[in-house]
């Protein structure tokens, strides 16, 4: 008879381990939620349970809708924001894993199946069943005293069977993939129509960038990318042409005098609007005031 210690032991394979859970929430954000922006040296999930996001991952711009999911590897910069006014529910969770077979997540952007979205629903009940909601960060500082047994293990466990899972099957070929080209242009047009549109109803005032990205719930680094990369002029520079185009418009109708001109158009002097006038045109605006007369005397436009 064999002694029991002869047994020979097979050391079971873990391709994916996670070894802390640091946070885990459950959103439901307003319909104008901006979120600046961060970047960690862990994991990151996020899946959009109800709603549209349009999300930064560095330099990459992708639309999530209902049922899918974004990984964010470690120090990647992200953000992201309610997209048209859509108030979305998200789901969020990191964790440290230094398992290889992670790599395979990197950039990628997945919609779940049923079978998917049922262990993300675990994830989430095994979390409010061990720690107080809303969850709280650190997530060790709302430990429930009448956790289930094990119930921090099951959400350890449902998390690697979720990607377990996601790895088994050729998720890229299912991947809804970053917005096409001609759909990001199309959508980087829109965006450039209502920055204008923005500046156009406010031509008696100052605006700045950081409130145009505010007010339309873009980021100042895509905003002052993308304008730039579309009109060849920044935001400001634009701005100031709108205005100049405008005091031509009032100048040639002769209703209003070049102070009345300057306070419409929101200049705090008629000598700041003077000079930029003058430096758009190189002409000041009685200058041009007169050449226009001379050219409607003569005929010309």
């Amino acid at each position: 008879m064999s002694n029991e210690n002869h047994y020979q032991r097979t050391r079971l394979k873990r391709p994916i381990v996670i070894h802390n859970l640091i946070s885990l929430y459950y959103y439901e954000f307003g319909k104008h939620y901006i979120f600046r922006g961060e970047k960690h040296d862990f994991w990151e999930v996020l899946y959009v349970d109800k709603g549209e996001i349009e999300v930064m991952a560095d330099t990459t711009r992708h639309l999530l809708k209902q049922g899918m999911i974004i990984f964010h590897k470690p120090n990647e910069f992200h953000s992201f924001y309610a997209y048209k006014g859509k108030a979305p529910n998200v789901i969020v969770f990191t964790f440290d894993c230094k398992s290889p077979a992670m790599r395979h997540f990197e950039n990628q952007v997945i919609v779940l199946n049923d079978e998917e979205r049922n262990l993300l629903a675990q994830i989430v009940k095994e979390g409010m069943a061990s720690f107080h909601f809303p969850f709280r960060y650190p997530l060790s500082e709302s430990r429930r005293d009448d956790a289930p047994f094990g119930s921090e293990q099951l959400i350890k466990l449902n998390i690697e069977m979720l990607l377990i899972r996601l790895m088994r099957r050729d998720f890229h070929t299912e991947t809804s993939e970053p917005l096409s080209s001609t759909a990001r242009e199309n959508d980087n047009a829109e965006v450039i129509k209502r920055v204008i549109a923005y500046m156009e109803e406010r031509l008696d005032a100052n605006v700045s960038l950081a409130e145009i990205g505010d007010a339309l719930h873009i980021s100042k680094t895509r905003l002052k990318d993308l304008f730039k990369k579309s009109t060849g002029s920044t935001i400001m520079e634009y701005f100031a042409g709108m205005k100049i185009k405008q005091a031509k418009q009032l100048i040639r109708d002769e209703t209003y005098n070049m102070t009345e001109i300057s306070g419409m158009l929101g200049f705090s002097s008629v000598h700041y609007f003077s000079k930029a006038f003058k430096k758009t045109t190189g002409m000041s605006p009685t200058e041009y005031a007169r050449s226009v007369k001379g050219r409607l005397k003569s005929g010309a436009e």
